[in-house]
């Protein structure tokens, strides 16, 4: 019997979806979302009706009725950690999508929720594959110097698990006996290790860390950010200060929609920086450099984190349209394993074949636990 699954996939600047018709894409279709588009709504749980509408116009564009699919399919991201592989949407995912009892409000969430919301609509299974939230990480990945403050896994899983077992295929040898370096380059950038089949450590890029880039700051300084938070509640006259609650918000909005070039330069459009890179801007050629930079630098702490051991550095994301990314991290990391371009993304095909072989009845789906991956270290006071 045929199959016609809906592939959801929100990114921080756009809405991404795919109808397979089994195993193979009838259409993949993508709407860009500027920043300050976004930035309307005060939280990402409130996109879900502009994302809902934005793909019911995609469907009807291309002549789709939503109520001839069988499947929804969505990213996901957001509730407590999970393993990696297919997860049934049901309502305790959703519920814990919404409230992001994970901790992460990353754009990736609205994926379950949207595909949790046709699947109600149409009386449809709906699942998830893979999202920010995959627990993979070694102990030393988790620990940090402030006791009962643990690094939690929020990162791009799909595409990067996707990309490395295509490489690996490429190769003739199976992801579980490989060692990647894989960079996800898009509107949110992470880099991340893989061990052996494992995503053990890497950035996370909507909470701080790692390189900045379009829409997120990336690492900072403590105190520096402290000092900046200071200094917002104690700007202004009397009545015209923000509030340290408000200012917290902002910070935090920073972090994964706000930061980055939208903050340097009110857009996270990618394009429109980088013509003003060609045209030798000097505020534009900084920034930009420096962004290639910070992922350098990314990279090579993953280089350590697998003792310099990689089999291939992989790049992938949007942003690898741009090609002088692609020989900026070549120049300065070139040095540590070959280095293999895999433009744009191969999240939409990473998440349909897997779910078809679930409603097939040829693989198991899991049912989401409501509960974290790794659970403390046991016996011990951290």
């Amino acid at each position: 019997m045929d199959t016609k699954l809906l592939i959801i996939n929100p990114g921080s600047t756009s809405t991404k979806i795919s109808l397979f018709l089994n195993d193979q894409s009838l259409f993949e279709v993508s709407r860009f979302h500027d920043a300050p588009v976004l930035l309307r709504y005060p939280h990402v749980n409130a996109q879900v009706p502009f994302r809902y509408q934005v793909i019911l116009e995609m469907l009807k564009e291309k002549n789709v009725d939503p109520a001839e699919i069988d499947v929804f399919v969505g990213r996901g991201g957001s509730a407590c950690t999970q393993p990696g592989g297919v997860t049934i949407i049901d309502q305790k995912l959703y519920d814990d999508t919404e409230a992001a009892v994970g901790g992460s409000e990353h754009a990736a969430k609205l994926g379950v929720m949207l595909a949790w919301k046709f699947a109600l609509a149409y009386h449809r299974p709906a699942y998830t594959l893979n999202p920010t939230n995959v627990d993979e990480y070694n102990d030393y990945a988790r620990l940090t110097g402030i006791r009962g403050l643990y690094r939690t896994p929020h990162s791009h899983v799909l595409n990067p698990k996707a990309v490395a077992e295509a490489h690996a295929e490429s190769l003739g040898r199976r992801y579980e006996d490989c060692c990647f370096i894989v960079a996800h380059i898009d509107g949110g950038v992470t880099v991340s290790a893989h061990d052996h089949g494992r995503m053990t450590d890497g950035t996370m890029g909507a909470d701080g860390d790692g390189p900045f880039a379009p829409t997120r700051i990336g690492s900072v300084p403590v105190l520096a950010l402290l000092d900046y938070i200071e200094k917002r509640t104690h700007t202004g006259g009397p009545g015209e200060r923000p509030s340290a609650e408000a200012v917290l918000d902002d910070v935090r909005r920073m972090c994964s929609r706000s930061g980055g070039f939208v903050s340097l330069f009110g857009t996270s459009n990618s394009d429109t920086i980088h013509a003003l890179v060609e045209q030798g801007d000097p505020k534009a050629v900084l920034v930009w450099n420096t962004m290639i930079y910070q992922i350098c630098k990314s990279i090579g702490a993953m280089s350590a984190v697998l003792r310099g051991k990689v089999d291939a550095i992989l790049l992938t994301g949007g942003l690898m349209r741009f090609e002088d990314i692609t020989e900026g991290i070549r120049e300065r990391c070139g040095w540590i394993a070959p280095i293999q371009v895999y433009p744009g993304e191969m999240e939409q095909e990473a998440m349909a074949l897997p779910v078809l072989k679930v409603v097939r009845g040829e693989a198991k789906a899991r049912t989401y636990s409501g509960r974290n991956v790794w659970q403390g270290f046991t016996g011990m006071d951290l």
